[in-house]
């Protein structure tokens, strides 16, 4: 992987993990929340949650599907991928992902 697009974050999933089975191998997708914590100018700590969209393929993918689940947190690596799309209605989506090269389970059962 490149270090001109590389991405590593730690949080916790937002749901299970979906899979898309496709003829030569599958697809995992899940949303992970990271959190950053601040005090603001009044003297009040705040909780900034930002959600990713994740994106896995081949054993990665495998690796999510078989021990991924809603809370668990994880770690990952790979890099920040964009990509439209036009819906029936004929209008133009635009999505960020991070496609997932690298995973790794942290702590215990989920929150």
């Amino acid at each position: 992987m490149s270090l001109r697009n590389k991405i590593t974050l730690i949080g916790r999933t937002g749901k299970d993990v979906e899979i898309v089975q496709f003829e030569n191998g599958i697809l995992a997708k899940v949303s992970l929340a990271t959190s950053d914590h601040y005090t603001n100018s009044k003297g009040e700590k705040v909780e900034d949650t930002q959600w990713h969209n994740l994106v896995a393929f081949g054993k990665t993918a495998e690796i999510f599907q078989k021990y991924v689940e809603k809370g668990k947190e994880i770690a990952v690596e790979g890099k920040l991928t964009y990509r439209s799309y036009d819906d029936n209605e004929g209008k133009k989506h635009f999505i960020t992902e991070i496609r997932v090269e690298e995973v790794v389970l942290l702590g215990g059962k989920p929150a």
